[in-house]
């Protein structure tokens, strides 16, 4: 995902932090539509966590 395609520098702070959470959002229903499909029997996507970007992989 390109941040450039959904933020501008004319948008407010809380614009921009709205445009985030729908595009994490839609990337999430996008991600459970895929792992339902794959599955078939109803399975979702487990979301990301946003504390796991912020760990080494020693202390995960």
């Amino acid at each position: 995902m390109n941040a450039s395609t959904i933020i501008t520098d004319t948008m407010s702070l809380d614009e921009k932090l709205a445009a985030i959470d729908a595009a994490m959002a839609n990337a999430q229903a996008q991600a459970n539509d895929d792992a339902q499909q794959k599955s078939g029997n109803g399975a979702f996507a487990a979301p990301l966590d946003p504390a796991d970007l912020t760990m080494c992989l020693g202390c995960q």
